[in-house]
């Protein structure tokens, strides 16, 4: 069979561009992306497996894990992919919010840049919090941009951090200080990865769904207030619908603002001071959902303050707090915090933020109001209210 002539090859050709008239030294660029992915609860890791095998198709995969998850999963996870034709290439991190740093994503990139990978391929973050933060991002970097896929194992990550595409490292002078957006391909969460982590993890991880229940949904709220002895036991049909859930309300919340242009997302509900208090006690010592629990507390306290949030409802939101075994106080704490250094650290994020702390202050069950500026008397009385001490 003789060749195709090459101009049956030449399909891209544009209409042509004329030169601007003389004198005209403007012009106006223009870009718009849509993402949009599926976020899906999977009965068992052969399902799971299953469905990033649709994600991911005929390209190859990197798999960034901590060396926790690798101890407990990696081996099945691997075995799993191997048995529908995907042989990863594996990277195996030191777990912690510490290695939430510059230092392991220039690593991670180095590893990728001495492999086989192309910007069309898949990097499988496979942990919670802190890998799919680190995973997504070096994702993001390389090569302008590889595709990721997010299978997280913690409680945290399955209703929160594996979803919205908001992905960052830590800064000894800020959490999530060098970061930026890169939505993933998709979010499989397996519950029964879950039973694996230890009761602090699983209540750290009700922290976020207490903060979607309260800016979000009473029935959501209600939901918790019946389940969460349900849930710390490990009740997997429960665990499916709160993980679930979790995905349905923040989808919703982040399709309005997809990447924090105004600045103004409820989401951020208890993260004005949750990202402060992990600073000053250096990225550990304080889980991440029980830091944003006590930030919870703290605006509580301060919209009662305000007379925007009654008497009943702040005594309600306590109750939740502690029933999921959540610090209410600053003595609660797994390690001192002081008010001087904390609201040093916040004035960090001030900065960052044009000068002004985004407060979202619970009014009631399902509803906020949102504060860019607060007379600083009212933090530092709610802090010591709290225990905070100078």
């Amino acid at each position: 069979m003789s060749p195709q002539p090459l101009a049956d090859h030449l399909l891209n050709t544009i209409d042509a561009i004329p030169m601007p008239p003389a004198g005209e030294c403007r012009a106006t660029g223009s870009a718009s992306r849509s993402d949009s992915y599926p976020i899906l609860v999977t009965a068992s890791l052969e399902e799971t497996v299953e469905r990033l095998a649709e994600l991911i198709g005929h390209h190859r995969v990197a798999v960034v894990t901590d060396d926790v998850v690798n101890r407990l999963y990696g081996p099945p996870f691997l075995r799993a992919l191997a048995k529908v034709g995907i042989d990863a290439q594996v990277a195996v991190v030191p777990a912690g919010e510490a290695n939430k740093s510059m230092a392991q994503a220039i690593a991670l990139w180095n590893w990728l840049a001495a492999g086989t990978l192309s910007r069309h391929d898949v990097i499988v973050a496979f942990g919670g919090g802190v890998i799919i933060d680190l995973g997504g991002w070096v994702a993001s970097g390389y090569m302008r941009g590889m595709s990721y896929v997010n299978v997280p194992t913690t409680l945290v990550g399955q209703v929160d951090a594996g979803i919205g595409g908001k992905l960052a490292v830590n800064h000894r002078e800020a959490k999530n200080l060098i970061g930026g957006f890169h939505q993933p391909r998709g979010v499989l969460s397996h519950v029964g990865f879950l039973d694996s982590l230890g009761i602090r993890h699983i209540r750290a991880g009700l922290a976020e769904t207490i903060k979607k229940a309260l800016i979000a949904s009473p029935e959501y709220w209600e939901f918790l207030e019946a389940n969460v002895p349900a849930i710390v036991a490990g009740d997997h049909d429960v665990r499916t619908r709160l993980v679930a859930t979790a995905g349905v309300i923040k989808a919703e919340l982040i399709a309005r603002d997809p990447y924090e242009r105004d600045q103004r997302r409820t989401l951020g509900f208890g993260h004005a001071l949750a990202h402060p208090i992990e600073t000053v006690t250096g990225y550990g010592p304080v889980l991440h959902g029980e830091a944003v629990a006590m930030g919870m507390v703290i605006e509580a306290h301060m919209a009662n303050a305000l007379g925007l949030l009654d008497a009943d409802t702040h005594a309600r939101i306590l109750a939740l707090v502690r029933r999921a075994g959540l610090a209410t106080s600053a003595r609660e704490l797994p390690v001192p915090v002081r008010q001087e250094p904390l609201l040093r650290a916040a004035e960090k994020i001030e900065l960052a933020r044009g000068g002004a702390l985004r407060w979202v202050l619970p009014c009631g069950i399902g509803h906020t109001a949102i504060a860019d500026h607060l007379p600083p008397e009212l933090l530092r009385n709610a802090l010591l209210a709290l225990g905070f001490d100078n």
